[in-house]
């Protein structure tokens, strides 16, 4: 949005000592409220302060992009990103906190000028919630193209001392993304040859050591990994496997698919909007048939190179730019 010229923007964030270094660093300045950040969003969600304009002045549109919403002031327009609506249908897969602080943003979400969805998954769980459809826009998320070099895929499989073929999940590990599904699907997989290699940070309510016991020589733990590294990864990957019960979007499988790697998902949720025809679609409750799956790709080379081939033009529909002429559009809209 910054690139396009067209729209000025200013990131809001909480008090802070510091920027995030590089790669995470904003593109666009950031002006900071003062207090911390369990002050801004409990201050936002229950009382409706401090407004965003304490920190930057007038804006024409304010745009909350998670479900931590700040309040509506002099008239401002508010467009809100509703990436899921999980914390209500589900909160017992979520922290106490978790699903009090994101509850109450789907809440005054409801009170937004425009709601943005990633898929028409996540706008039809709105509208089941309550949320007004005329203000519903679909902005799906996006992926770069780009192609990894030998040299950095040899790296990150030295690294992390990778010399079998892997399947790669990734993701915060919680109940939602069900990965005992997959470890019950690696232990009854013909080909012992292959590892599951898990990416992502420790998040809540999974304690995975007693899920991993009975495959334990097949899986590897790697923790969280820089874009360059994970991209390596999604490279090198036979597969991705992304067993979730339910995606707003499935960002993870489009990143995999843009590396030319297939994916075998769930057949639920937002998942077949974003892999299509070049996967393969399962019951996120049936290990024998993940299993049974994973084998018959991990057998048939052309199979997968065929859907690995599909996978990155389909993932080339899906670019950050195409996010961005849509979000700017919502903006105009709300402002108008």
């Amino acid at each position: 949005m910054a690139a396009s010229g067209e729209i000025d923007l200013i990131g809001v964030a909480p008090w802070s000592r510091s920027t995030p270094a590089a790669p995470w660093t904003p593109p666009i300045p950031v002006r900071h409220l003062p207090l911390p950040y369990q002050a801004v969003y409990d201050g936002w969600h229950r009382i409706g302060l401090p407004p965003v304009q304490l920190a930057t002045g007038r804006v024409d549109v304010v745009h909350a992009t998670t479900l931590t919403v700040p309040p509506r002031w002099r008239g401002t327009p508010v467009v809100v990103t509703v990436h899921d609506t999980f914390p209500l249908t589900e909160p017992d897969r979520f922290t106490s906190r978790g699903a009090r602080l994101l509850g109450r943003g789907l809440e005054l979400a409801r009170q937004a000028d425009l709601v943005l969805c990633p898929s028409e998954y996540t706008v039809s769980t709105c509208v089941d919630a309550g949320f007004d459809p005329e203000r519903l826009v679909v902005v799906p998320l996006g992926v770069r193209i780009r192609e990894v070099g030998a040299t950095a895929r040899a790296a990150v499989r030295r690294r992390l001392q990778l010399e079998r073929p892997f399947l790669l999940w990734v993701g915060t590990i919680e109940p939602r993304k069900n990965l005992d599904v997959l470890l019950s699907a690696m232990a009854q997989l013909r080909d012992h040859d292959v590892e599951l290699v898990i990416v992502g940070p420790e998040g809540w309510h999974v304690d995975l050591d007693p899920l991993i016991d009975p495959v334990r020589d097949r899986v590897r733990r790697v923790g969280f990994l820089h874009d360059e590294e994970l991209t390596a990864l999604y490279a090198e990957a036979e597969l991705l496997c992304l067993p979730s019960h339910a995606e707003g979007f499935g960002l993870t499988a489009l990143e995999a698919m843009a590396q030319g790697t297939p994916v075998i998902g769930s057949d639920t949720s937002a998942i077949p909007e974003v892999v299509g025809d070049t996967g393969v679609l399962i019951h996120p409750t049936d290990p024998p048939a993940w299993a049974d799956a994973i084998d018959a790709l991990l057998a048939d080379d052309t199979n997968r190179a065929a859907l690995g081939e599909r996978a990155v033009e389909r993932a080339a529909g899906f670019g950050w730019d195409r996010c961005a002429r849509l979000t700017i559009d919502a903006y105009r809209r709300a402002a108008s």
